[in-house]
């Protein structure tokens, strides 16, 4: 979820709300696709994490977020 491109039919994406600015928004996506039964696909993708002196900036703490949001917005929103 935290990695690879985001492809959408824009009636689809139309349709949805997105509050998130950040980090957040990948599982805010997810959680809303999968709340209107749309069908989610995964294709493989190469992926080279990279360091801090490299550009990183996500840490542990935006995991957490992750999965604050999956949950909140699965069950409360």
């Amino acid at each position: 979820m935290e990695t690879g491109y985001k492809v959408f039919k824009a009636e689809c994406f139309k349709r949805i709300h997105i509050r998130s600015n950040r980090f957040d928004f990948e599982p805010e996506i997810t959680v809303k696709i999968l709340k209107q039964n749309l069908r989610l696909y995964e294709l493989p993708i190469s992926y080279y994490g990279r360091d801090y002196s490299e550009g990183k900036k996500i840490t542990w703490r935006d995991g957490i977020v992750a999965i604050w949001v999956l949950l909140w917005y699965r069950f409360f929103d």
